[in-house]
């Protein structure tokens, strides 16, 4: 897939690794650069019994880790010597730290590769510092989620980090592609704000207010515009039942066989049930149809009923649940296996979503540092100069640094 296109990577936190990540699952050579020590990331949490970060670990599974302090001469010198190697595949750099201008700007790093490709990424387009969290505080989504009686609420997944980190490896494609045919490089820039921005204007919440003067407010779990709703089993379980066609409307009221009563009662309450936008505005009086149905069947009962009819549902789980439950979180699913990994030990990892007809299996997280030696050989830096510039702090090695420091 993508086997010999070489990517440097100068990050921290998600939305940049995630790029990496991404193209580092389909083949790419991705050499992840951190300053000696780590970067603001590396030991952030969760962490496994060793203390190693599990979220540093598992954004650069697959990448090969450099411990490199870019910002001293020497090691601009040897950023340099990394672009311009490669061949016609590498001269690649991604990164979503303030490199700022002078001897990292853009215009000086094509000193060391005419034909580089730079991609770049800020919180907002002016360049200002933003991150998931204070992206997200400002596109109305936190006012949304949530109870009517509760404040704001922020969603845990940083959606607005991975959406950018798949966008970034989405214009690197594109920009290298370009340059296989122009032979010139470009310095692309991308705003974290500018993604979320972009989404909600094509998923018409920004035409709602425009055209509507649609102020919508918190609604719970149901589905809006169509119906769907959450509900809990005799077992203290839960379960989101969505019917968003015909089909799926009649094969919920099949299912749980009220299908004349639901019907005559809304008629004589003045609801139409025929149409997704009835449905919808009748939500609350079709789950308080819905809700003893479910409140007096286990789980088990429930997902064989709802199944057998071909209902849309899905089963709330946490992440234990998921990973005991669901045999799409196993090796059931050929996107997973069990990967040793370094200081962690044997976990399951997956690997890239994409099925090309063959699958690249999962591969390990790097140690940190542990690729240094290696990466500055394949550009030819010699052994001597490797020891002069570790004992000067420039470069690290992991664990490994200490033979550097004794020799």
């Amino acid at each position: 897939m993508l086997s010999g296109l070489r990517v440097i990577e100068l990050s921290a936190f998600i939305a940049a690794p995630f790029c990496g990540l991404t193209l580092a699952q389909l083949g790419a050579d991705v050499i992840r650069i951190d300053p000696p020590g780590g970067n603001i990331d590396i030991a952030r949490a969760p962490l496994a019994p060793t203390g190693r970060s599990l979220y540093w670990a598992f954004l650069n599974a697959g990448k090969r880790s450099v411990e490199l302090d870019v910002r001293h001469p020497a090691g601009r010198r040897l950023l340099g010597r990394l672009l311009g190697g490669g061949g016609p595949d590498g001269g690649i750099l991604v990164t979503n730290l303030p490199l700022g201008e002078g001897e990292l700007s853009y215009e000086s790093l094509c000193r060391d590769r005419c034909d580089l490709i730079m991609l770049r990424l800020t919180g907002s387009p002016d360049g200002g510092s933003e991150v998931d969290y204070t992206v997200n505080a400002g596109v109305g989504f936190p006012g949304l989620t949530g109870r009517s009686d509760e404040g704001p609420t922020n969603h845990v997944l940083p959606a607005w980090d991975v959406l950018t980190g798949l966008m970034l490896a989405n214009a690197l494609l594109v920009a290298e592609r370009t340059r296989r045919r122009s032979g010139t490089g470009k310095l692309i820039s991308l705003a974290l704000s500018d993604i979320a921005m972009w989404t909600t204007s094509n998923l018409a919440y920004i035409a709602d207010v425009q055209v509507n003067a649609a102020a919508r407010g918190r609604d719970g779990n149901f589905l809006y515009g169509a119906y769907g709703d959450a509900f809990r089993t005799s077992d203290d379980r839960h379960v989101m039942v969505v019917a968003i066609s015909d089909r799926q409307w009649k094969a919920l009221l099949k299912a749980v066989k009220l299908e004349r009563e639901i019907d005559e009662a809304a008629r004589a309450l003045g609801y139409s049930l025929d149409e997704e936008h009835g449905r919808y505005a009748a939500r609350h009086f079709i789950s308080a149809c819905l809700r003893p149905w479910f409140s007096r069947r286990t789980l088990a009962d429930v997902e064989a009923t709802l199944r057998a009819a071909r209902v849309l549902f899905g089963v709330y789980r946490d992440f234990r649940q998921m990973l005991h439950e669901d045999s799409r979180c196993s090796e059931d699913n050929p996107m997973f296996a069990r990967v040793e990994h370094p200081d962690i030990g044997t976990v399951l990892t997956a690997g890239s979503p994409l099925n090309f007809g063959a699958r690249r299996p999962p591969a390990s997280a790097p140690r940190f540092g542990a690729d240094t030696t290696r990466v500055l050989q394949e550009a030819g830096v010699s052994d001597v100069e490797i020891g002069d510039l570790a004992r000067q702090g420039v470069v690290g090695h992991g664990r490994m640094e200490h033979e550097w420091r004794n020799s």
